[in-house]
Formats: C-alpha cells, structure tokens, sequence
C-alpha cells in the first residue's frame, strides 16, 4: 500500500485489528476478504478499508451536519458514536431504536434525517429499514459476516471491537472535518482516538445497573437462591405407583 496514501499508518489499523473479521463470511462480503487465517478468522484488505474511509467521509461530508444520524445498538459503539457526532455536529442514537423515530412525525423520538450511519447491519436494521422507507442513503460498517442488503456504501471493517470501532469513528471524524474544510489538517483535530473508545469499567457499570433494574422488577426473588429446595433423591416429586 502507497503510505502517501493512507490516513494513517498501516500499523495503526493493524494493532486495532481492524481488518479481522468473524469465521463466517457472507456472499455479500466476500469481495472484501483477502485471506482466511489458520484459526478461520477471515481478514479484509487494509487498502480497501482505507479507501472506503477516505470516501464514505467525502460522501458524508455533503449532508446538512443536522441532518446526519449515526446509530449503534452494540455497546462497544456507543462511545464511538456519541463522540463522531459530536465532531461533526450530527446526532448520535445508541441502545434501542425506537421505531417510527424516522417514520412518525407525531412521536417524541422524531429526527428528519438526511444521512444514516449504522455500526452493524444486523444490530442496527430497525433504523435501516426506516431509512430505506424514505429512501434516505446508508452507510455502514461491515464485517465480514454482514449482509448489505439497502446499504449505500461499505466499510469493510472490524465492528466488533472497541479499539476497531473508535479508530473508524475518529478517522470519518476527522476526515469529514477536513472535507468541509473545518480543519485544515490532521493536526487541528485535537480529539484523541482513546476519547472514541468504549471503557470495559462502562461494562461493567452498566451490567450492574441492569442486575439492580432486574432485581427491582422482581424483588421478591432477593435473597431466595436454592431456599427450599432441599436434597432429593431418586424419585423425588413423583408419585408413588400403586
């Protein structure tokens, strides 16, 4: 690869392994895959991946900034979603889509998009069945076990990984920035590619939360563990044959 070229250096996208995929390769990918490791992970091409950055920034980069949506059901996004958008002046929509957020202007969770961004296809297919409805155009992040069906343009890359995902939303960020001509060079963009990157202790934060929600919602089974059932033997619970 011509490192004039690239967005940044090869070794950067190595480390965050950006380029390994899943076992599992669809029909749809295959194009985009440039060997099969000896452990089945399919690897993607670094070149392709890199040239579908520096593109899906051009394209991106002619929508109205209020206009552009990025969505990321998966946790590993959230991060790196929230911080794209808030680069480029777009919105960000992690967790649950609610439906109808495209679709029905009567409800509170309504945005006019112009432009969707989604971080996995089949994670993110509610707001990608939304925009094909008005026709608006996507962008996705795809591995190598993706489908592309109504997808506009794709970045063959690793969108399982926290580190792969914030290199990919920092990189469209700040290359998108020098497209409108916000910033004249990369050394402007004073965001660090760590500010993209979903923290484990966030994991761990959020599991937490979720054990207490469920707790809350049950609460008589606190403290009921294995109480009650005892030891049994062969047999036991049935009824003895007469």
């Amino acid at each position: 690869m011509d490192e004039e070229k690239n967005l940044i250096p090869v070794e950067k996208y190595l480390k965050t392994g950006a380029h390994i995929g899943t076992k599992f390769k669809t029909c749809d990918m295959k194009r985009y895959i440039y060997k099969r490791r000896s452990d089945g992970l399919r690897v993607m091409d670094i070149k392709t991946l890199n040239e579908r950055i520096a593109l899906s920034a051009k394209f991106i980069a002619r929508y109205p900034k209020e206009r552009i949506v990025v969505v990321s059901r998966k946790l590993y996004g959230k991060s790196a979603v929230n911080e794209f958008a808030d680069s480029i002046g777009g919105t960000a929509i992690t967790g649950r889509f609610v439906p109808g957020t495209f679709t029905n202007p009567e409800g509170k969770e309504f945005i006019e998009a112009k432009l969707l961004i989604v971080t996995e296809p089949d994670a993110d297919r509610q707001s990608i069945e939304e925009a094909v409805k008005l026709k608006i155009p996507i962008v996705a992040l795809c591995s190598t076990n993706n489908t592309t069906r109504n997808i506009d343009l794709i970045v063959p890359i690793n969108n399982k990984g926290r580190k792969s995902l914030a290199l990919a939303y920092w990189l469209l960020a700040r290359e998108v920035l020098k497209e409108r001509k916000e910033i004249k060079s990369d050394d402007e963009f004073t965001k660090k590619v760590e500010e993209f990157e979903y923290q484990l202790k966030e994991v761990r934060e959020e599991s937490l939360q979720e054990k207490r929600k469920e707790i809350s919602r049950f609460p008589e089974q606190r403290g009921r563990g294995n109480r009650g059932q005892g030891k049994r033997g062969k047999g036991s619970g049935r009824r003895k044959r007469r």
